[in-house]
């Protein structure tokens, strides 16, 4: 429960053979249906909505299973869904348009504009959006379970969450957190005189002509708004009661299928932000040391299918969704399920971009050096806790262990780059040794220092 809106992402390295339209509709329909069948014949899931449209046409839409499952509703094709996270881009773009109006600037002192303590540190307004703040994430603090069930004045969050030490120096490394877009709600309604809901509304889904996106609300009553469950000792169950309080600018925002296709064209085709701003949502994070991450504003940036992808993934009780889009085809593939479970829509957009591209997996390098130079432990600030990473090997590869789990293997990218198909391990050297080792997450930026 403490990790509410957490993401799901994984790394798949393929090479392009064929463009998109080289699939028929009925092809891409019956492979699509081929490919989500088995979560329902395991009962992993109660419903799920995919979308493939290369720019506004449509190539596949069609949703599977249940929005309730007490009822035996039928999931229609327009259903609503808690879209988690990536709510994370429509706020980043308001903050952007803020920045193009002359009201606010990138580089500005957060604290100019939100009462936080933050100890004497500058944390800036582009280190809330590329998460390199340090400031604790909400959804990571033992107090969030019991608290997001309850309704307090809004500032309340704040207040708790600025007790607490910065897990890093600004800008030092790149951790997934939910406070800084809290924050940068706040921002928005300070600046434009809007609630966060009538900003988006009146600025962002009216000109991408989204009627069917709209802030959450736990008792609103809303047609064809699917019902959220998870799986619980195999078995699906109700999710679990949250206050859309919270999540607010970090992950409140419902939607369909259809309206965040709508979204896609009308952000990366210049409906949103001119071209300068736009290009500042997509750039990736550099870090105080010169390092570039994946992660832009908001927004992820990187390659998949020897092309490039611009997405972001969510989960909230009940709900995960991933929006990708594929700007040098044209192609959006949206996927949102009504379970938080096993099944994630990130690694099922990802295997129907492989089928709408005609895709093959990159055959896998062999390292022919010693692997001795890679052992021991390293140590260092992630995610709501200090990770502890123990690497042994085995006879063909070297194997990770996260603190107490179980070690599993990495196969070999180049130099000294590792991956186990979700992350990438780069072990970096201090002359001829290795003493760090930085976990590329995507969505985290780790830098682990090895123990002596």
């Amino acid at each position: 429960m403490k990790n509410v809106i957490t993401i799901f992402v994984a790394v798949l390295m393929v090479s392009c053979s064929m463009e998109p339209d080289s699939v028929s509709n009925a092809d891409l329909e019956k492979k699509v249906d081929a490919l989500v069948q088995p979560y329902f014949d395991g009962s992993k899931i109660a419903g799920i909505a995919i979308g493939i449209f290369k720019g506004d046409e449509k190539l596949l839409l069609k949703s599977y299973g249940f929005a309730d499952l007490e009822f035996d509703v039928k999931l229609p094709t327009d259903a609503s869904f808690e879209i988690g996270s990536v709510t994370k881009q429509f706020t980043a773009v308001a903050i952007l348009q803020l920045v193009q109006e002359g009201k606010l600037s990138l580089d500005d002192d957060a604290t100019k504009y939100v009462t936080f303590d933050t100890k004497g540190k500058k944390v800036t307004v582009r280190q809330l959006l590329n998460h390199t703040s340090g400031i604790k994430g909400y959804t990571e603090l033992p107090f969030f379970e019991d608290f997001m069930m309850r309704k307090y004045k809004r500032d309340t969050l704040l207040r708790m969450v600025e007790k607490e030490p910065f897990d890093f120096e600004p800008g030092e490394v790149l951790i997934y957190n939910n406070t800084a877009f809290f924050m940068l709600g706040l921002i928005i309604e300070k600046l434009s005189g809007l609630s966060y809901e009538e900003y988006l509304s009146k600025k962002l889904f009216t000109t991408a002509g989204m009627k069917n996106t709209y802030y959450c609300s736990e008792n609103k009553i809303v047609k064809n708004r699917a019902h959220g469950y998870e799986l619980r000792d195999s078995t699906l169950v109700r999710a679990p009661y949250l206050d859309h309080t919270w999540p607010y600018s970090a992950g409140s925002l419902c939607s369909t299928v259809e309206d965040l296709v709508k979204w896609n064209n009308a952000v990366h085709k210049g409906k949103m932000l001119d071209d300068a701003t736009y290009n500042e949502f997509i750039k990736p994070t550099g870090l105080n040391d010169g390092t570039i991450t994946k992660y832009a504003k908001g927004i992820t940036v990187r390659q998949r299918h020897d092309r490039r992808v611009f997405e972001h993934g969510g989960a909230i009780p009940g709900f995960l969704s991933e929006n990708s889009y594929y700007p040098d085809d044209d192609v959006s593939i949206v996927v949102l399920a009504n379970t938080m479970g096993p099944v994630s829509p990130e690694q099922t957009g990802k295997e129907i971009a492989a089928i709408v591209f005609k895709t093959a997996a990159e055959e896998k390098h062999r390292y022919n050096g010693s692997l001795d130079q890679y052992l021991g432990t390293f140590k260092g600030r992630a995610r709501g806790t200090d990770l502890v990473i123990h690497v042994s090997k085995n006879d063909t590869t070297i194997l990770i262990q996260e603190g107490d789990g179980k070690p599993f293997g990495l196969s070999f990218v180049n130099d000294d780059a590792w991956t186990n198909g979700y992350a990438t391990y780069n072990f970096t050297k201090r002359g001829d040794a290795i003493d760090e080792l930085r976990i590329d997450e995507i969505y985290n930026y780790y830098i682990l220092k090895k123990e002596k």
